[in-house]
């Protein structure tokens, strides 16, 4: 090979080098900028997640909308946004005042002991009972089922003061009432299914449509305000006797003995 040919292909071969180099640069450059936008939208489907969940979580639940909406007052009830609730005709002076939870386990077994009594006791005459619902094992438990119980317990009372007690005594009762860790009381199917135990709301429309459309849930979100406002009140079941918190009775014995040390005697 002649020297000026044997230039010429170091010439040749120098720059196919030259131009290979540069489409390997190209093709690097080109991944870099894949890896460096497929981080980018990474990093952005991360962000968007944590920003998606962050405003789930600041999103206002129902019972919070219920807490600031304007009150439905179940019949039977008196006060600023119904939240008394008394029971009886009697001209007595003397009140029994419950405060209870509807997820309260002790509230259960005070209803399933003593509950008959004390509604004899009110359908005597010897006393008015006054009834003050709270939510805070909602709280202390997690859940809604507090919240719905109170809610279901204003439309039974919307029907009548008779179906609001047998609920209640149906709701509390060893058949019925949830362990109080099981939530049991947030479903409206379950609500509705121990209502239909009472026949004044076994089958009916009107009570079944105000538990599913929560007509009642401002009322049971002032009503439980009401019993963190109250005084002496830090346990369910709390009882008062003429306004004077009484240790809980733990037999009929009990209570007939707390009645009389508060002077209530016919």
């Amino acid at each position: 090979m002649s020297k000026r040919n044997s230039q010429a292909a170091k010439s040749a071969a120098r720059e196919r080098l030259r131009v290979e180099r540069e489409r390997q640069a190209k093709r690097d450059k080109a991944k870099r900028q894949l890896v460096v936008a497929g981080s980018i939208v990474a990093v952005l489907a991360i962000a968007g997640g944590i920003g998606w969940a962050v405003v789930q979580n600041n999103e206002p639940s129902k019972w919070d909308e219920a807490a600031d909406a304007k009150v439905v007052a179940p019949a039977n009830t008196s006060g600023k946004n119904g939240t008394t609730v008394v029971i009886g005709d009697s001209k007595t002076d003397n009140t029994v005042h419950l405060y209870e939870d509807p997820r309260c386990p002790a509230c259960a077994s005070f209803e399933q002991t003593v509950g008959e009594t004390v509604n004899k006791g009110m359908e005597d005459g010897d006393y008015k009972l006054s009834f003050t619902l709270g939510t805070f094992l909602d709280g202390n438990l997690g859940g809604e089922g507090s919240k719905n119980g109170v809610s279901a317990l204003g439309a039974a009372l919307n029907v009548s003061p008779e179906a609001f007690l047998e609920y209640k005594t149906a709701l509390y009762s060893a058949k019925y009432h949830p362990e109080e860790t099981k939530d049991d009381l947030a479903k409206d199917d379950y609500l509705i299914k121990v209502a239909d135990t009472v026949d004044a709301l076994k089958g009916n429309e009107k009570f079944q449509d105000a538990v599913e459309k929560g007509t009642y849930d401002a009322w049971a979100m002032r009503m439980s305000k009401s019993f963190d406002d109250a005084e002496g009140v830090d346990s369910t079941p709390t009882i008062k006797i003429n306004d004077k918190v009484i240790t809980n009775p733990s037999s009929v014995a009990d209570w007939q003995k707390a009645l009389k040390d508060a002077g209530v005697t016919k």
